[in-house]
């Protein structure tokens, strides 16, 4: 069995208006992986979808207590950092700039060794208006889409930097 994230009380997936849970298993080290999450300003070189993330305050990576932004699907948010345990959790809470009715998110990734590589596993609550409108009634079943266009291409980078050698 493997885990899952671990929820902060107002983002239980049990009393969010939306949730998405996508995983994959990966023929790299759960390293491999963690490099290429933890990168967040280079996520468009393997996901071209997230082109416009700036981590603020210096930092080349993610790490404990980083804030960060980014545009998603034409919407700027800011995102903080809560969980991380290197080659292990990494999670952020968001919320969508300007948005005045304070809608959030919480966006959580778990990855598990096993015997080939790894098991990646990314769940997202959403709660508020603004998430609701955007992604329950004008595009259901985006998150889980995104995620999962997201999780297949982690791997396939995953994967492409195990196979290529050492310089």
């Amino acid at each position: 069995m493997y885990d899952k994230v671990m929820w902060p009380e107002p983002y239980d997936p049990k009393t969010s208006a939306l949730y998405a849970l996508n995983d994959i298993d990966v023929k790299a080290p759960p390293e491999v992986v963690w490099k290429l999450l933890v990168d967040a300003e280079n996520w468009s070189r393997y996901f071209p979808p997230e082109d416009r993330v700036e981590i603020l305050g210096g930092g080349a990576e993610l790490a404990p207590g980083t804030r960060f932004t980014r545009v998603t699907v034409g919407f700027p948010m800011t995102l903080h950092v809560t969980e991380y345990e290197p080659f292990t959790r990494l999670a952020w809470e968001t919320t969508v700039d300007g948005d005045p009715t304070g809608s959030s998110a919480y966006h959580g990734w778990v990855i598990t060794p096993t015997d080939d590589g790894c098991h990646v596993l990314t769940e997202e609550t959403q709660q508020g208006p603004f998430f609701v409108e955007e992604l329950g009634r004008k595009h259901p079943g985006a998150l889980y889409h995104y995620h999962q266009d997201w999780v297949e291409r982690l791997a396939r980078a995953a994967e492409a930097a195990v196979a290529r050698p050492a310089a």
